[in-house]
């Protein structure tokens, strides 16, 4: 179980990277996102859910990491990939740059957390 959460760690940083950094240059570009850039931020929020779902199970099992600091920078990464469902305006260029810096943000929350698991 462990070696399966850290590779979807690894996972979860490049793709929410990924989408984040292509959002931004839809966004500063003023172009229309494509398909890819959808799918892409949905399966970076995918895997943050499941990242998420795999360190509860380990929790459960008893596993435990020295620093506790690795919970809450999941935590607030989880929490930043969804926010922008609940907060982000109407207008479409501020919701593409809301959800472009949410999944930067979860991907460099995502290193924080991977470092102090490890």
């Amino acid at each position: 179980m462990q070696g399966l959460h850290s590779v979807n760690g690894v996972l979860l940083v490049a793709v929410n990277a990924l989408a984040g950094a292509l959002g931004l240059v839809y966004a500063r570009r003023r172009a229309e996102p494509g398909r890819l850039f959808s799918h892409l931020l949905v399966l970076g929020q995918t895997l943050l859910v499941a990242q998420a779902a795999l360190g509860l199970l380990m929790l459960s099992g008893g596993q435990r990491t020295s620093d506790r600091l690795h919970y809450l920078y999941g935590a607030l990464a989880l929490g930043a990939v969804l926010a922008p469902w609940l907060y982000a305006p109407g207008d479409a260029r501020a919701r593409l740059v809301w959800f472009s810096g949410a999944a930067l943000l979860g991907a460099a929350l995502g290193v924080r957390a991977y470092l102090t698991g490890s």
